[in-house]
């Protein structure tokens, strides 16, 4: 996965290659106990758990600290990396521990919609989604389908010009015959490209300039009833299969701290997100 974080709106993503002086990754479970009194204790507890990110960066260079405050303030206008065009809405956050840039309940083909119209959407042919055993689904495939994985908030999964992005297919689909693909697009949703492979089951490609979101999609090459578990979308890294969906959530800042450095103009900054 991506060895640095990278943070912002879609299209205005910047590096951070300072590591963090401390880093909170934790899920918020919002899991409610109740003791009766005879002492056996209940719990209640949401079917959805929310991330939050927690950073804090000692002596960390001006440009990053002015982009952060950017981010944190929603001072919003051109002149994010030097773009004309203003930003709007959540932030976007590349987490370097992330091993799989899926949603948790996406990679685990666990839908909450009829037709797993939560996470996938056809592309080409037809798609039939079925309910399986252990809460997962699986697909109903025609020979010519083409599925897409779908971001829960934008057009695609955040990227930069320059990223290497690797996509597995779901392991159940067999490779041989399987097709593997990520479609490239600007910031403005138009398409910019393809890369592709058949036979694999497996495609690594590099984000081309402009490029600010990419959508995982694929086809088992078959007429087959085959799952939609495990497959694998991870960025500087070889995508491992049914790796746990650690997701690439939109964001947004609920708290933030800025302290001048013993030695400026370098600045002590801290900066907590949550899942919108």
């Amino acid at each position: 996965m991506a060895r640095n974080l990278w943070i912002g709106k879609p299209g205005l993503l910047r590096e951070i290659d300072q590591a963090a002086k401390s880093w909170d990754r934790s899920a918020e479970l919002n899991v409610t106990e109740f003791k009766s009194l005879e002492g056996r204790v209940t719990t209640v507890a949401p079917p959805r758990t929310v991330r939050r990110l927690k950073f804090s960066w000692d002596w960390l260079e001006p440009g990053d600290a002015q982009h952060l405050t950017r981010l944190a303030r929603r001072i919003e206008g051109p002149g994010l990396l030097g773009s004309p065009k203003p930003s709007y809405g959540p932030l976007a956050v590349v987490d370097p521990a992330s091993v799989n840039l899926l949603g948790p309940y996406q990679a685990a083909a666990q839908s909450a919609e009829p037709g797993g119209t939560d996470h996938w959407f056809t592309v080409a042919g037809s798609l039939g989604v079925l309910p399986y055993t252990g809460d997962t689904v699986i697909g109903d495939f025609g020979e010519t389908t083409r599925v897409g994985w779908k971001h829960g908030t934008w057009t695609g999964w955040p990227v930069a010009p320059g990223m290497r992005v690797s996509w597995r297919v779901p392991p159940d689909w067999n490779p041989a015959l399987a097709t593997a693909q990520l479609d490239w697009k600007r910031a403005d949703e138009s398409h910019l490209g393809t890369t592709a492979v058949t036979g694999a089951g497996v495609v690594t490609g590099t984000a081309p300039a402009e490029a600010a979101f990419v959508t995982p999609v694929g086809g088992p090459g078959e007429a087959v009833l085959a799952g939609l578990a495990g497959a694998c979308l991870t960025i500087d890294a070889d995508p491992v299969a049914y790796a746990l969906g650690d997701g690439c959530p939109a964001m947004s800042v609920t708290a933030y701290t800025d302290v001048p450095a013993a030695r400026l103009p370098y600045r002590n900054i801290s900066i907590d997100l949550v899942e919108v």
